[in-house]
């Protein structure tokens, strides 16, 4: 009897069948309200599903990371390099983003006034609540007066403010805490295996969030700023190959088998523009990579909040797009204040919903860009978000390889297993 080879999809191509379907759903049911509605609901479940996961990962992982490595000193030392490896990845993501924008001139070829409004008042409110609060009121939210409470806001910060210290606690008790260690380590299992139960979702979620977007708007919208969406594109895809790429070599590790690890959760983060649809796998790929658990846990959650690479490139050249858009030549030394101000904005609004939108609220009037500016590219901002997303996701799983060598955590052994895995699963596929 002949046997005939079963071939299976791997998640990336599900999902990108998803995102292709979806695109296909949006187009025929353009400004259909009841096939939105549906679609918008669907999406909204599958992102719910994966912020029932998150923060349980998050807290199991960290703490039994934090408890195992043990050492406070290694800690400070961990987080002191994550924090500056985050912050000048940011400034070159925004000089970058400067850098192209003054090259290519994208609000040059466009009459701003003849392009589509959207609504942005829940952004504008966001913005003057996140402005009002201040850097110092950020730097307080991280302590978290109510730990369950922080949990139930979803507030990643002050949980992972909490998880370290508890993970120190909880090694500083000895055999005591070996009790704690192996039911959070438990937790942890539990939680991977629900989050590749809700995995087989995804193809839906996307074609849904994805159909949503395309129905709202219409494939027409995006013409006018087409040049605009392909530069920010090319921009961050440079910043991958190049800069991501020099780090990658500078460190003695070929990116190329980085990308090879996570394509599937970044093609989920580009579908879903959600990081955090991606974070619980992200954080068990790296664990399986090589990566030690301590550092993996804490670089990858902190990264989501500080580390917003693909954000950082979007909001400079946004912000010179609107600028020449409207005319108004900036100097260098206004170019120069730009980026000081978006390197400030963005770690004071990280974890605020729709914080790239949010921060380039609270910079361009610094430059003399009228606030409603954004309402012309506010209904391209998702399909942008898209690309940003995906390239945080990149730059995050990066960071994570880069500490974990700086500090002699990276096993190449186990790397070099888990990519051996990898081909061999492609070519039985």
């Amino acid at each position: 009897m002949k046997r005939y080879r079963s071939y299976r999809l791997s998640l990336g191509w599900q999902i990108l069948i998803g995102l292709v379907l979806g695109i296909i759903l949006g187009v025929i049911f353009y400004e259909n309200k009841m096939a939105i509605t549906a679609m918008q609901n669907i999406g909204n479940m599958f992102i719910g599903l994966i912020q029932m996961i998150v923060l349980p990962i998050v807290v199991s992982c960290l703490t039994v990371g934090i408890a195992n490595m043990g050492d406070i000193k290694q800690l400070g030392r961990v987080g002191g390099k994550t924090l500056l490896y985050f912050e000048i990845m940011t400034t070159i993501a925004i000089a970058l983003g400067l850098l192209i924008g003054n090259v290519f001139h994208p609000g040059t070829f466009i009459d701003i006034h003849q392009l589509h409004s959207t609504d942005i008042s829940q952004y504008v409110s966001t913005a003057k609540s996140a402005k009002s609060t201040g850097i110092w009121s950020t730097l307080m939210g991280i302590i978290p007066t109510n730990f369950f409470k922080s949990l139930s806001d979803g507030d990643m910060m002050p949980v992972i403010f909490f998880s370290v210290f508890f993970g120190l606690g909880t090694a500083a008790i000895g055999k005591q805490g070996k009790v704690i260690v192996d039911f959070l380590d438990a937790v942890s299992q539990v939680m991977f295996r629900v989050t590749n139960w809700v995995m087989h979702t995804a193809p839906i979620g996307v074609c849904a969030l994805i159909g949503v977007t395309v129905a709202q708007m219409g494939l027409s919208a995006l013409a006018p700023l087409g040049y605009f969406i392909l530069l920010a594109y090319a921009t961050m895809v440079i910043f991958i190959l190049v800069f991501m790429g020099l780090v990658a070599k500078l460190f003695k590790f070929r990116l190329w088998d980085l990308l090879s690890v996570i394509k599937d959760e970044a093609i989920l983060a580009f579908s879903t523009a959600s990081s955090e649809a991606t974070l619980p796998r992200l954080i068990d790929k790296m664990d399986k990579f090589g990566v030690s658990q301590g550092i993996v846990s804490f670089v990858i959650p902190t990264g989501y909040t500080f580390n917003l690479d693909g954000s950082a490139i979007y909001q400079s050249l946004a912000a010179l797009f609107l600028a020449q858009a409207y005319h108004i030549d900036l100097s260098l030394g206004q170019q120069i204040t730009l980026l000081v101000v978006l390197m400030i904005t963005s770690k004071g609004m990280a974890g605020v919903p729709g914080a790239s939108f949010v921060v380039l609220l609270a910079t361009i009037s610094t430059i003399g860009v009228p606030m409603s500016g954004l309402t012309f590219i506010a209904g391209i901002d998702r399909l942008v978000d898209m690309g940003r997303t995906a390239v945080n996701v990149v730059g995050n799983s990066l960071a994570t390889v880069v500490i974990a060598k700086s500090e002699h955590e990276f096993s190449e052994e186990k790397s070099q297993n888990y990519l051996a895995d990898i081909r061999a699963n492609k070519k039985t596929a």
